[in-house]
């Protein structure tokens, strides 16, 4: 079993939480198997902790696609998914900045 990464962490009301990571790029898919061994992995060292997991799939023109998953009717499935766009700091306006920080949050 791999997990490509693991964070722990805990939100603004003291609620902890660990995060494993499946990343893939070029070819490599996500594999809901690979999701479903790093959740049981949080379930089993980290019995106390609420397991988010996350997955990030590199695609092209340097997007990313990030994805979060949770436990449903019909098992482990995305429960989230975003796609970003990576771009050079120089190309990050301070109007840009202005305009995220102004955004209501999901």
């Amino acid at each position: 079993m791999e997990t490509d990464e693991l964070y722990v962490g805990v939100d603004k009301k003291g609620s902890h939480f660990v995060f494993p990571v499946q990343a893939k790029g070029g070819k490599d898919k996500l594999n809901i198997v690979q999701i479903e061994q790093d959740s049981a992995l949080c379930v089993h060292k980290f019995p106390s902790l609420i397991c988010r997991p996350l997955a990030a799939q590199f695609m092209q023109d340097e997007v990313i696609a990030m994805f979060e998953f949770e436990e449903g009717e019909k098992g482990l499935g995305i429960s989230s998914e975003k796609h970003y766009k990576l771009v050079p700091p120089e190309e990050v306006t301070e109007a840009d900045l202005e305009a995220y920080r102004n955004r209501t949050s999901d």
